[in-house]
């Protein structure tokens, strides 16, 4: 199994969230289950639009490496245009948070993420979906990390269906 992050701060961010939920499950494998949609300030930068996020659990039988490939497409054929050292607005964010409960770190790749603990926009659409998934490398529960997220940029649980 493996868990995604996924957000859209430009164009018609619920019609890019769908469309990337619908591209990863043709490409990766099947969708187990999905969050809310929150809407959220942008984290790390001031004067973006506010973010649509959600987070979701996939099945896959594709190792990590090729996931990561895959999603990056995605996010490009959705209009996502990487600049270089920057944090830009974007059509598409998709970021992976765990696979299993493996430890992966390489030049491309770090799982579980290493911003989880720190972004209100992860660890609360993540508890409402898996609260008592253990982090394998802080060893402490989803729910735990809502609890002493330090992220004080607002969050806020919407009605849209995906």
């Amino acid at each position: 199994m493996v868990c995604f992050s996924l957000g859209s701060n430009l164009g018609d961010r619920i019609s890019f969230l769908r469309q990337a939920l619908q591209m990863m499950e043709v490409q990766l494998g099947t969708m187990l289950s999905v969050s809310s949609v929150y809407e959220t300030e942008p984290w790390g930068v001031e004067g973006h639009q506010n973010y649509f996020n959600l987070v979701a659990w996939f099945d896959t039988k594709l190792l990590p490496e090729k996931v990561l490939g895959k999603t990056m497409t995605i996010e490009k054929e959705l209009g996502r245009i990487r600049l270089k050292n920057q944090m830009e607005p974007r059509v598409m964010d998709i970021d992976m948070l765990f696979y299993d409960d493996r430890i992966i770190n390489t030049k491309s790749l770090i799982i579980p993420h290493p911003l989880i603990k720190k972004r209100n926009f992860v660890v609360v659409p993540l508890a409402e979906i898996s609260g008592g998934f253990l982090h394998p490398v802080l060893n402490v529960t989803i729910n735990e990390l809502v609890k002493t997220c330090e992220d004080t940029s607002f969050i806020i649980k919407t009605d849209i269906n995906i």
